[in-house]
């Protein structure tokens, strides 16, 4: 999770420094963003260790169940910015996005690793 808040923290700052004006608009603010999908993290990865526990065989089948939870959660979150027609749109979705993306990569960098020491 440390490659979370280092995203965060550089992300965060970019934000605040090179495109201030542009986040008067958004739907949520960066910090909202990030805290839920690091929410969505933790519960997958806790989830993810007690499967590992339990049945290892079970593990792959788990992540790819509590993923598409997470998305579907991430389009009802995603929702009113995709209604939205204020000027910069476009870059909250990229934004929106580009966190999504992350969270993803650590989550199955985990679930990678998780998987390889049996």
């Amino acid at each position: 999770m440390t490659l979370a808040v280092v995203a965060f923290a550089i992300h965060f700052v970019a934000l605040r420094y090179f495109w201030s004006t542009w986040t008067d608009y958004w739907q949520y603010s960066i910090v909202t963003i990030y805290g839920f999908f690091f929410v969505c993290s933790v519960i997958i990865v806790l989830w993810l260790i007690r499967m590992k526990q339990r049945n290892i065989d079970s593990v792959g089948n788990t992540f790819m169940l509590f993923t598409c939870v997470k998305a579907a959660a991430a389009y009802v979150m995603l929702h009113p910015i995709l209604q939205a027609h204020h000027p910069h749109v476009k870059f909250e979705k990229a934004n929106f996005f580009a966190v999504f993306a992350i969270f993803l990569a650590i989550e199955t960098i985990v679930s990678i690793r998780m998987l390889q020491k049996r």
